[in-house]
């Protein structure tokens, strides 16, 4: 039963995000538009809430889970360096020499 769990991706790349982030703006702009307006007409501003809340849904199902359109420009990471055995290596931030402040 874990595999099927293991088998669903949950990852996004950055133009994904990006994306996910427009829509989700994008959705709730709209949607407080059109609630203000409708709210205003009816004079109702209990309707005004219902809209927005219901944006806010739909935009919250559209962008949270990670849908295959936001995947599609995945990252190519460099290959991982072999583990050096026998010596350490010292990173390069270790050898400049540490200024004191005064």
């Amino acid at each position: 039963m874990l595999s099927i769990f293991n088998s669903i991706p949950t990852h996004m790349d950055y133009k994904g995000q990006k994306l996910a982030e427009q829509i989700f703006q994008g959705i709730i702009l709209v949607s407080a538009v059109i609630g203000f307006v409708y709210g205003l007409i009816i004079e109702q501003f209990g309707w005004t809430v219902y809209i927005v809340l219901g944006g806010f849904a739909v935009s919250c199902l559209l962008t949270l889970p990670p849908w295959p359109m936001y995947r599609q420009n995945p990252l190519s990471w460099q290959p991982a360096l072999p583990e050096t055995t026998g010596e350490t290596q010292q990173k390069p931030q270790e050898n400049l020499k540490k200024k004191k402040h005064k």
